[in-house]
């Protein structure tokens, strides 16, 4: 019970990381038309879990998790997640929001800033909680923020975007599943638009989330 408050306090919206700020690249792909609706939204977002940052992200969390004693290894895992980073704002993201949550987290124990997917990680495995319970919360979170930001942008409705979050949760679990057993070595992705997206949006000339 203990392991789940605390991924529910960590993972919660309310959490103050600044998640809300970033539209992971959605801002200019509704611009261009990539993203139109909630089919739209949902290929992207699935396109995302399972080629893209998702996958990415629950390999660097689960080796974090592995490493949460061995200060040397975070940090070569957290140069490993920047140089991940295909733009600069996903290089920013990443960072401010794992430096934000380093500070927020710290009634659970100090943590050093890094990447949010190391420090989210780190402190996981601080807490003993199991890499399949942190991976699939951790990846829950990711699809909800960015759920947020299309209802927001396209606009969705509140009920479409909860359909969208329901209707993911098996590539969720699917995901989490797929990484259990993967190494560094299998890190890496194929969501291109995605990427090209958030390049873009650093110059995109009218935007609501954060350069």
């Amino acid at each position: 019970m203990t392991a789940e408050l605390h991924l529910l306090a960590w993972l919660s919206p309310a959490f103050p990381i600044g998640a809300y700020a970033y539209s992971h690249g959605l801002e200019w792909a509704i611009e261009a038309g990539d993203i139109s609706d909630e089919p739209t939204a949902l290929a992207w977002l699935r396109d995302l879990l399972h080629h893209g940052t998702g996958r990415a992200d629950a390999i660097l969390v689960r080796h974090a998790l592995q490493a949460t004693a061995d200060p040397v290894a975070l940090d070569s895992l957290a140069e490993l997640a920047l140089a991940l980073t295909p733009a600069r704002e996903r290089r920013a993201e990443t960072q401010d929001q794992g430096a934000a949550f380093a500070l927020a987290a710290a009634p659970w124990g100090d943590i050093r800033a890094a990447p949010y997917p190391i420090a989210f990680g780190a402190l996981a495995g601080r807490h003993g909680i199991a890499a399949p319970l942190a991976v699939a919360g951790y990846l829950q979170a990711f699809t909800a923020n960015l759920i947020s930001a299309a209802v927001r942008l396209i606009p969705l409705g509140q009920t479409a975007g909860l359909r969208l979050l329901a209707t993911l949760q098996p590539d969720t679990r699917a995901v989490a599943t797929a990484t259990e057993s993967a190494t560094l070595d299998d890190l890496g992705g194929c969501a291109f638009r995605s990427d090209i997206a958030a390049m873009r949006h650093e110059t995109q000339y009218t935007r609501l989330f954060r350069p």
